[in-house]
């Protein structure tokens, strides 16, 4: 069996791509030899977090993988996110291991590309560009794109441009959620044999569609970036009758929209994943707007097992997921598509068809067993 190490390092708020990683890693421990090393940005950044930022050498980060790779041995290192308290010193590490292969799955692209959140006006229609640090736009960090701050726009603007290096010149398989993903990818300059297309494990597929079911689920950061304002907009607009949009998550615009008590709408905070998959098994439909080249929203894997429809922005790699013709797409931006996707949530018989196509479409293209098969020819490519 197979030994693979797997590091990640996990947001300040836990959410949807973190979820992803534990459940892969589950997965991944019923047929190969597991270790999991994860970082944690939620703990109090220290002098050597910020010196690593320039120097690519974060001590006592690369002084944990060195003990590991010791002590374990492994054949493959499986790395997620590293941002920031993992950082990218790793790479420096395992790319003079010539005997292991290393593996670099990229969930988003916030990090790659320098320009995702460069423009203050990023997340707006034709401004959302599909290889942003393709552009030859020159980069604007001192208009403090990131949180707001001078200081962490020239940590974010820094990291990405090493990254992107290490991309392209590093011994890595670069994995993929998506084929839109791999083509941005390919656009920056890395090289398309380094990348592959690797979905997340979607999880235990469980058919329980119930179209009289009175509310809709958004679960997710509550932030600009995931459209938010406009879902909960949207959802006023629309006036659908007898059916509760039920917001679950946490985030820096929470306390604002709680305020405006739209109808309708209530606000649940965060919630462990346990209680979180029951509220979406029990949905008639789960939505977002996000503004972001999302690659597989963990909201819409849950919905998918249970059968349960989606309503979202038809951009970047989201498509893939959904069978053609899916009926409760809408163009990214498109205020008043969304509505109408939103008032479509009334015709039950459209909903009972498209969610025994999804739940069809998702159990013969992404079970567990061809999850595996997929991961087993990546490693031995």
């Amino acid at each position: 069996m197979k030994k693979i190490l797997i590091i990640n390092t996990k947001y300040k708020i836990f959410g949807g791509e973190d979820s992803n990683i534990l459940q892969e890693v589950d997965l991944l421990k019923k047929h190969f030899d597991v270790e999991y090393i994860q970082y944690d940005n939620s703990t109090r950044l220290t002098f050597s977090d910020l010196f690593a930022f320039f120097t690519l050498r974060n001590v006592k980060s690369n002084l944990k993988l060195k003990k590991t790779l010791q002590n374990f041995e492994p054949e493959i290192v499986y790395i997620h996110n590293t941002w920031f308290k993992a950082n990218l010193g790793i790479f420096k590490i395992l790319n003079k291991k010539e005997d292991i292969t290393v593996l670099n799955k990229i969930h988003n692209l916030r990090h790659e590309c320098s320009r995702h959140f460069m423009a203050k006006d990023h997340f707006k229609e034709n401004d959302n560009c599909p290889a942003c640090a393709n552009s030859k736009i020159s980069t604007k960090f001192f208009n403090k794109y990131y949180e707001e701050s001078w200081l962490k726009s020239l940590f974010l603007w820094h990291y990405s441009k090493n990254y992107i290096k290490i991309l392209k010149k590093s011994r890595l398989k670069i994995l993929v959620l998506n084929n839109f993903h791999k083509e941005c990818l390919y656009n920056l300059g890395v090289a398309s044999e380094k990348i592959y297309s690797f979905h997340n494990p979607i999880g235990q597929l469980n058919y329980s569609f119930n179209p009289n079911s009175d509310y809709v689920i958004y679960a997710g950061r509550v932030n600009n970036s995931k459209g938010i304002a406009d879902l909960t907009s949207a959802w006023a607009d629309s006036n659908i009758k007898g059916l509760q949009l039920k917001v679950i998550g946490e985030g820096e615009l929470l306390n604002q929209l709680e305020t405006e008590a739209i109808p309708n709408i209530s606000f649940l905070g965060a919630l462990d994943n346990t209680k979180t998959k029951e509220y979406i098994k029990s949905a008639r439909a789960v939505i977002t707007a996000t503004k972001m080249y999302e690659g597989q929203p963990r909201l819409l894997s849950e919905a998918a097992s249970f059968g349960i429809p989606s309503i979202y922005p038809s951009f970047g790699g989201m498509d893939e997921y959904f069978h053609e013709g899916y009926s409760y797409k809408f163009k990214q931006f498109n205020y008043e598509d969304l509505i109408k996707k939103i008032k479509l949530l009334e015709n039950k018989n459209l909903l009972e068809k498209e969610s025994k196509s999804i739940f069809d479409y998702t159990t013969k293209k992404f079970n567990e067993e061809n999850t595996i098969d997929l991961f087993k020819r990546i490693i031995m490519d």
